[in-house]
């Protein structure tokens, strides 16, 4: 038994050190530049090209350790913790609001660094399209603290439907009914986030309230002002009434997915899927590879349209070398080649952006003039008419009927027990309770069996040396 226990010791200790050895090779962390990012949100070569281009601005070495999460509560649990030091994360917009409320922030663009990139000639903040400051600007923060100061827009895009055209036409797509249409059932995928099926939910649940009691005649959307009301909206009804709309559609669910839903689309598993737009765009050009047409439409009664920005966490420890880097993702150049990877749309909206995504072999012309802006305000010249993908920059149209999502606060868990109902993972306190106990006595029992077996042949054996011994 000792022999065992010394060989498991040796094992954990060498282990360890080889963890505490990896990535650091003698480097000091202030060489280090730690960055959590969503997984497949960037195009990897450029973070060898920052880090030369760091050196050639500053004169020091830096070498980017990259991590990825797929769900912006579990990046959210190891800053909270002080589990992780990274120095730059992508939260979305309503987690950006909870970190700034929490005091998890460090500013971003302060007088000394913008006054550094300045004397370079290397500001790129000024290339973020005023209408997503806009946004920003609007999220809630302590008193006296903007937003765009601890925040730096990265992407952007909208929650919709993504469907096989064989299998459901254009119309149909314009309505959030056709998640409940039992036509589709086994069919249909959703994103397990409950923030993006909540919002859009709600605002459908709404819609047809306000129809059936004549605030609104059949073929009538709820107004702007009302959607981004909504999206405040965490009361106990409104849970009530969303959840029992997705227990509605639960049954035609095939399942709930965090990054899988493409691959299920291109491979026609499923039909449609409720996604990010930046999803649907990967997903159209990969099953047009394979002769499957799918199409992306955000419905008329309403959707989401979210941010996902570069912020630096208050457990950061290479600041200087973070700064640089949310401003070299700022940079046009690069903004074009993140979205030529991912297929996400960038916030940055210069000329070069604008002649870099135009596509004048597409039929579709979209109005992009609330985005499209110089530093000024002004539109970009043609940026009201243009030939561009939809589903990437939605039409003026598209954006007038989405609302932007906020943070829940300490209705958040009420939310999240919601969803944990609806998708049937969830367990009582009592239950899982039980179940530790259960699972603990089988560990304990099975341990004790083992312990007692070697016991066991320790005896047998000591008891036949012992019978050698007399025999001889």
């Amino acid at each position: 038994m000792r022999q065992y226990f010394k060989i498991f010791i040796s094992a954990a200790l060498l282990t360890t050190v080889a963890l505490l050895g990896i990535g650091c090779g003698g480097e000091e962390r202030e060489q280090i530049l730690k960055v959590y990012n969503w997984g497949d949100y960037i195009d990897e070569d450029l973070l060898p090209e920052f880090e030369e281009w760091y050196e050639e601005q500053t004169g020091e070495k830096v070498r980017i350790v990259y991590q990825t999460f797929d769900i912006n509560e579990v990046m959210l649990a190891k800053i909270e913790n002080g589990e992780a030091d990274f120095d730059v994360v992508c939260p979305s917009e309503y987690i950006v609001e909870r970190m700034m409320r929490n005091e998890l922030l460090l500013p971003i663009i302060t007088p000394e660094f913008e006054a550094e990139i300045n004397a370079k000639g290397i500001n790129y903040f000024d290339c973020i399209s005023p209408y997503i400051k806009e946004q920003f600007s609007m999220l809630e923060a302590p008193e006296g603290q903007d937003p765009n100061d601890y925040a730096v827009g990265y992407m952007w895009g909208t929650t919709g439907i993504l469907y096989n055209t064989k299998y459901v036409s254009e119309e149909e797509a314009q309505s959030w009914q056709l998640m409940f249409d039992r036509r589709l059932k086994d069919k249909i995928f959703v994103k397990d986030a409950f923030r993006d099926v909540y919002s859009p939910m709600l605002i459908y649940a709404k819609t047809l309230e306000a129809r059936k009691s004549g605030e609104l005649g059949e073929d009538e959307m709820l107004p702007i002002e009302t959607i981004r009301e909504l999206m405040y909206d965490s009361s106990d009804s409104s849970i009530a009434l969303v959840e029992s709309y997705l227990k509605q559609m639960k049954d035609l669910v095939a399942g709930w997915e965090a990054d899988f839903g493409k691959e299920m689309m291109t491979q026609e598993k499923a039909w449609i899927n409720l996604m990010w737009s930046g999803d649907a765009v990967w997903a159209i050009e990969e099953a047009a590879e394979v002769d499957v047409e799918l199409a992306y439409a955000v419905p008329k009664e309403g959707s989401v349209v979210w941010f996902d920005g570069w912020v630096i966490p208050k457990y950061a420890e290479n600041t200087r070398a973070a700064r640089y880097f949310i401003d070299f993702m700022c940079k046009p150049e690069n903004a074009i080649r993140n979205m030529d990877a991912t297929g996400y749309v960038s916030v940055i909206t210069t000329e070069e952006v604008l002649e870099a995504m135009r596509d004048d072999e597409l039929e579709t012309v979209c109005d992009l003039s609330y985005l499209f802006k110089h530093s000024d305000g002004t539109p970009i010249e043609g940026a009201d008419s243009v030939h561009i993908d939809d589903v990437l920059y939605p039409d003026r149209s598209v954006i007038e009927r989405c609302g932007v999502m906020h943070d829940s606060g300490d209705r958040t868990d009420r939310m999240l027990e919601m969803w944990s109902r609806v998708k049937g993972d969830n367990l009582s306190a009592g239950m899982l309770i039980g179940i530790i106990v259960f699972f603990s006595v089988l560990l304990i029992w099975g341990v004790w069996r083992k312990i007692e077996a070697y016991r066991k042949r320790q005896r047998h054996l000591k008891r036949r040396r012992h019978e050698r011994k007399t025999a001889k």
